[in-house]
């Protein structure tokens, strides 16, 4: 089943070393989390850009920056996000996040 075009981007990534965390993603995280109504898909991206760039884990805004542009942020307010915890999470961070984000609007 890997390899066609009706999976999942994680199905796509990692269904075949661990379908279970595929799974587990699509169906709870995405199908489950990202889908409740106490928060837009829009508060939901701007929550989770800023928690990746807390936590360092830059290489996963590559997914969720253009996911956001496509839930409704605009290209400032993620920027204005990330110069925010910029000083909570610390500069080196943000200078990947930003660096990150330069690199992807411009291809």
């Amino acid at each position: 089943m890997t390899g066609t075009t009706d999976e999942s981007p994680m199905q796509r990534m990692l269904g075949d070393l661990a379908p279970k965390f595929a799974s587990l993603t699509d169906d709870v995280l995405f199908g489950d989390v990202w889908a409740r109504p106490e928060l837009s898909p829009r508060d939901r991206s701007l929550v989770t850009i800023t928690s990746l760039v807390s936590a360092g884990n830059i290489e996963q805004l590559e997914a969720h920056i253009p996911m956001g542009l496509d839930n409704g942020l605009t290209q400032e307010e993620i920027v204005e996000a990330i110069v925010h915890v910029a000083f909570y999470a610390g500069w080196p961070r943000a200078v990947s996040a930003l660096t990150l984000m330069k690199r992807l609007l411009s291809a």
